[in-house]
């Protein structure tokens, strides 16, 4: 049991939210460089020739230099063993990101300091805030002209709803940016550019009492400036309180530069000693223990064709308790199925490695034969009990989707099958036809776009999308007690299913959602499905 606590104590789960450009990849980067990971660190954006991004291995991101599904990458680093669940920042692909950080016990939000809080950070967070999770926050891109750092603070607690404590504070910015005030250790750390990728830049401490050698380092304007900012900031912001930020109240801010590698490895060490452990996840007999209890795990993430040569599906799973081993038996509690969980891996973006134990807080890869669904449990053969589902995300474009050739019907169904098992895309049919009609709803119109691609290049198979006027989407809570044949409608109505056979509706305009329910009593609708 020892050995059992001590392995689960020391893992770390968390989720790098932000906007995209924001420097998220970057950072995920440069953390594995400190944990000895990669040797490099791969410049995301650059020369066709240029490596890409150790976390994007789908074959459109390296093409378009754009995350669009989450990574897993697990590296060790001073005695913690740490899971990052990469996501992709594209709005378009925010429903991946949701289900990721279903996965995740805590999360670092990325924040551009030039742009400040932005759209799709906001949305990201809401799930956050729902989930209560922890946020840890990083100012990235100090080496450039920033915000007003105060401006900056203002913000995040403005739009985001959350308190702010920054623990450290920016000396300057773009060229005249100095390095950071620690406010704990009292001392400036000062920043000089490193070479681009390589964790050697030199980082000299100077004690604040030591004014004469720090007016010397950053001049007299910025050192005046610093003594104002910090008499301000002492007075002012928030007290480090470690309960509050557990309790997803209060997040730390930090301010640096991920490209240069500026300040990251001192926030992963304050990171790491802030989150907690993995913590007891709730299933319907309760809570459960991540020591105290047996191997269980929740699907969060399906991924078909990670790797051409075998065309596999890969289900990632979130260890919530208790000790994987290779060759143990668990059960699928859907389909009551006792099974072993074949080729059970690890995966740092495409390169795999093949597990024989993993703990609770784990990621791991499991061969999927098609009978996992995102949010199933699994978990010792003589248990039962299944945790929350994720919630479905109601998608807002819609489009029918036609095959060119139509002698390649058995790859068509089998690819767009697949795509929307891993819960990017929902098909769904028309009401009282077969799979003839296929409709498409998506979250983001790219999403559009990754279909057409991934059907073009994984199934060789050309499709045709026409757009449809529909956006709005609900599904028949009390299906059971709602005779659809007799269900009176409006004019911008259509009725369909989803793979399942659930009946749904769909509108052009959202007033007509009132009008049904007027007009058919007891009628139930909801905005959210559920896996």
């Amino acid at each position: 049991m020892g050995n059992l606590k001590e392995e689960i104590n020391r893992r770390r789960t968390f989720a790098i939210i932000s906007h995209p450009d924001a420097g998220k990849t970057t950072l995920t980067e440069k953390f594995l460089l400190y944990g000895g990971a990669i040797n490099l660190a791969g410049s995301v954006k650059g020369k066709a020739t240029a490596r890409h991004a150790v976390s994007d291995w789908m074959e459109i991101e390296k093409q378009r230099g754009i995350s669009v599904t989450s990574s897993v990458l697990q590296f060790e680093y001073d005695g913690f063993c740490i899971n990052i669940l990469d996501t992709p920042g594209h709005q378009d692909f925010s429903e991946d990101t949701y289900r990721t950080l279903m996965a995740a016990d805590s999360a670092v939000m990325v924040i551009d300091a030039s742009k400040g809080v932005e759209a799709q950070t906001r949305k990201l967070f809401k799930v956050c805030v729902m989930r209560k999770i922890p946020i840890f926050t990083f100012i990235n891109k100090m080496d450039r002209d920033a915000n007003d750092t105060f401006d900056l603070l203002d913000d995040i607690e403005k739009e985001l709803g959350i308190a702010t404590c920054p623990m450290n504070w920016p000396i300057g910015s773009g060229k005249s940016f100095k390095g950071v005030y620690d406010r704990e250790k009292r001392c400036v750390i000062t920043y000089s550019d490193t070479e681009k990728g390589t964790k050697e830049g030199e980082a000299t401490e100077i004690p604040l009492s030591e004014l004469d050698k720090l007016t010397g380092f950053v001049g007299e304007n910025l050192k005046e400036k610093l003594l104002e900012e910090i008499e301000l900031l002492d007075g002012a912001s928030a007290e480090f309180d470690l309960e509050q930020v557990q309790a997803g109240e209060l997040t730390p801010v930090f301010f640096g530069s991920a490209l240069t590698n500026f300040g990251v490895e001192d926030f992963l060490q304050h990171f790491l000693q802030m989150t907690t452990t993995p913590l007891p996840r709730r299933a319907d007999i309760g809570l459960i223990d991540p020591v105290e209890h047996d191997f269980s795990a929740f699907v969060f993430k399906i991924q078909a064709n990670m790797n051409k040569a075998h065309r596999d599906r890969i289900a990632f799973m979130r260890i919530c308790s208790g000790k994987f081993e290779a060759d143990m038996d668990v059960k699928h509690v859907q389909s009551q199925r006792v099974m072993r969980l074949s080729q059970p891996q690890q995966i740092m973006a495409n390169d795999r490695k093949i597990l024989s134990e993993a703990y609770a807080g784990d990621i791991i890869g499991v061969f999927d034969p098609g009978i996992f669904s995102i949010g199933d449990t699994l978990c010792m053969p003589k248990e039962q009990f299944a945790y929350e589902g994720i919630p479905t995300f109601a998608p807002e474009h819609f489009a029918r989707v036609r095959q060119v050739d139509t002698m390649k019907r058995k790859q068509f169904v089998k690819g767009i099958t697949q795509i929307a098992q891993e819960g990017a895309i929902q098909i769904f049919q028309e009401f009282n036809t077969g799979m003839e009609e296929i409709i498409v709803g998506v979250v983001g119109v790219l999403q559009f776009d990754v279909l057409k691609f991934r059907l073009e290049s994984e199934y060789n198979v050309e499709i045709r999308l026409e757009p449809l006027p529909y956006e709005h989407i609900r599904w028949i809570a009390n299906k059971e007690e709602v005779d659809l044949t007799k269900l009176v409608g409006t004019s911008d109505m259509k009725k369909i299913k989803d793979m399942k056979g659930n009946p749904l509706l769909l509108f052009v305009n959202s007033w007509s959602v009132g009008m049904v329910l007027d007009r058919n009593k007891g009628l139930e609708l909801s905005e959210f499905g559920k896996n």
